[in-house]
């Protein structure tokens, strides 16, 4: 899997946030090609341990051929993160000291044009992230209601050409399914009117967006992650998100302030009756990007954001 490409973005920043150390515990949620892994790894040598979650085999496989220098300080799983906590509990773990979530689609599944998510390349209509996975993005598209489709499109891609392009693509799929990326790709092109297409914004993007994260459930897998992740970390612990367009950050940012909010009673109350007590501390109160040197670097850090909290 030497061809596994994927640059970790805010590398440095993770690891100051997460502040892995000796002996410690560490989830990866999202491997990837194992950049942040092994900086985890580096951060809390002698002994610490990394367990890592992908539900891509690909990058299981390349991630496993980087981390064999380290042999048993790392575990391998290939699951999605959402599955965190019983996997752990499989494992007899109880508790851990960090996790990292870096969250959407790799640089590898972009550029690896079978895979189907980008607009860029003709490929089937996948964009399955787990490739066991049942549902593909051209089952989406060539089954779901109209109206449904367009919630979709709007929902998850925030488009606002949402129910023209879904018309459009129901107009189509009575003539024959629409089995391919560029396929879809000329579908969208039609239905948004050219005078409204954004000069730095493939027409595209947003419905593409959209179709990801329905057919890879990611963010329902993300509010699950999150607040297994928080349970499941000891006193001190930390847990750090990277997200990647506002709907991710947004569940980031409200599970976050929802766990470190204390009392919830009516303020006209003389005294708290609900018991509640804060769970963790903010660390990032505004969400922590990329510098310019990184963006020159790494273009698509642009849209990175970093959210962290430690339990108390």
């Amino acid at each position: 899997m030497a061809d596994f490409r994927h640059v970790s973005v805010l590398p440095a920043e993770v690891i100051a946030y997460l502040a892995p150390r000796p002996g410690g515990i560490y989830v990866d949620g999202t491997l990837g090609g194992a950049g942040h892994a092994s900086l985890i790894l580096n951060a809390s040598a002698p002994d610490g341990r990394l367990i890592g979650f992908d539900q891509d085999a690909e990058a299981l496989a390349a991630a496993g051929e980087r981390l064999a220098p380290y042999g048993t300080r790392v575990t391998l799983v290939g699951r999605n993160f959402a599955r965190m906590a019983d996997t752990l509990a499989e494992m007899g773990i109880e508790e851990i000291d960090g996790f990292l979530l870096d969250v959407g689609v790799s640089s590898h599944q972009l550029d690896t044009a079978k895979r189907g998510f980008s607009f860029q390349h003709d490929a089937p209509l996948d964009m399955r992230m787990n490739l066991a996975a049942e549902t593909t993005a051209a089952d989406l598209v060539n089954t779901l209601a109209e109206e449904e489709l367009a919630k979709v499109i709007r929902e998850y891609g925030e488009e606002r050409w949402a129910k023209r392009i879904a018309a459009f693509i129901a107009r189509r799929r009575e003539e024959a399914p629409i089995e391919t990326t560029l396929q879809l790709v000329d579908v969208i092109k039609g239905a948004i009117p050219k005078g409204a297409w954004e000069e730095r914004l493939h027409p595209a993007t947003r419905t593409f967006q959209a179709l990801r994260i329905a057919v890879n459930d990611e963010l329902g897998s993300l509010e699950k992650g999150l607040a297994d992740g928080v349970k499941l970390l000891k006193k001190g612990g930390r847990g750090v998100v990277i997200s990647f367009h506002s709907l991710e950050d947004r569940i980031a940012k409200t599970t976050f302030r929802s766990l470190a909010q204390g009392c919830r009673c009516p303020r006209e109350l003389p005294r708290c009756v609900c018991g509640n007590v804060p769970k963790v501390k903010v660390l990032t109160g505004k969400p922590v990007v990329a510098t310019d040197t990184e963006i020159a670097t790494n273009p698509r850090s642009r849209s990175a954001r970093l959210r962290a909290v430690e339990k108390i």
